[in-house]
């Protein structure tokens, strides 16, 4: 029986790098390989939660081509569900390249392809009604999401008992809601909403993390969990906020797939009924432990290698109340 539908974006992601420093203008560089696998905010959490035991099934769109093919082998090989797809006749899938520069952020380049085709109206609600959670990722970067239509099925899975988790990705220049008018009815729909601190800047207009979640709090935002890179994760609900630092990893590779390990975490510890505090710890295990690999989820934690490396490394999680 699945459990989890992750739906939103499928990228076919491209990895260029580790590099130490890009081409200048006119330079040749030679890299040993240059892997494609899957990526987007959808795929990527799917594949991390059958790492955890979970069953998953994905709903997205995909163009009729050879990156699609790739993409959903990727998938199938991760015992990944993927009959929700739909395919756009027109558009290609998405592809992201992703630059990676030793001692800097990643730079990513990125076509909308097909996930621009994407709908409200392409997610059964047959097969909503019978998951334990919904998850939605690439909210702001699918524009054919019209947000009338998604608060009515948030609406749908509060009906019918099923929690719903909201990623967030603003791309540049992207035109999103920046008042409670317009993002109040869905913040007060979905159960978890999971920005990072820059998307949550550009929502609120505030720089403290802690702010930022006072913000969606009086917006009427349920729990807010707000990724903040080095820095950790801060999560709020009600009046209590809990904050939290990284794990250190020694063998950092690709830190591309972080915030998806993250949201994989903690919907991990929503399917199980942990407490907040023991969700962000092994959400910050697995985002911890995606910068191992190159790629997005090939260094992931399996369930047992995260509860392992959870014994034997420390974190703190400080509380206070918002």
């Amino acid at each position: 029986m699945t459990q989890v539908g992750c739906a939103g974006i499928l990228v076919s992601d491209t990895f260029c790098g580790p590099m130490k420093e890009l081409p200048r203008e006119g330079q040749l560089l030679a890299l040993d390989a240059m892997p494609t696998k899957a990526g987007g905010c959808a795929a990527n959490v799917a594949i991390d939660l059958t790492k955890q035991g979970i069953f998953v099934e994905v709903a997205g769109c995909l163009g009729n081509d050879s990156s699609a093919r790739v993409l959903l082998a990727s998938l199938e090989e991760s015992n990944v569900g993927a009959s929700h797809i739909v395919y756009s006749p027109e558009l290609p899938t998405s592809k992201t390249v992703i630059l990676l520069v030793a001692g800097q952020d990643r730079r990513y380049i990125h076509s909308f392809g097909a996930n621009a085709a994407f709908t409200v109206g392409h997610i059964d609600r047959d097969w909503v009604r019978g998951l334990q959670i919904f998850y939605l990722g690439g909210l702001f970067l699918m524009p054919a999401f019209q947000p009338e239509e998604l608060l009515d099925l948030l609406r749908f899975c509060r009906g019918n008992g099923v929690t719903t988790v909201v990623d967030v990705v603003i791309p540049q220049n992207a035109t999103i809601p920046g008042d409670r008018l317009a993002l109040g009815p869905l913040l007060s729909a979905i159960d978890y909403f999971l920005p990072n601190e820059d998307e949550a800047q550009l929502m609120t207009g505030l720089s403290d993390p802690l702010e930022q979640l006072r913000t969606f709090n009086r917006w009427g935002a349920n729990t807010v969990v707000i990724t903040c890179g080095r820095k950790g994760a801060i999560a709020g609900k009600g009046q209590e906020f809990w904050q939290t630092g990284i794990y250190p990893i020694s063998n950092a590779v690709d830190p591309s797939g972080c915030g998806d390990a993250f949201a994989a975490g903690l919907v991990t510890g929503i399917v199980k009924g942990w407490d907040m505090p023991a969700m962000i710890q092994y959400a910050s295990a697995l985002g911890a432990s995606a910068i191992r690999a190159l790629g997005t989820t090939d260094g992931v934690f399996t369930a047992s290698q995260a509860e392992e490396f959870i014994k034997t490394n420390r974190l703190e999680i400080h509380t206070g109340k918002l």
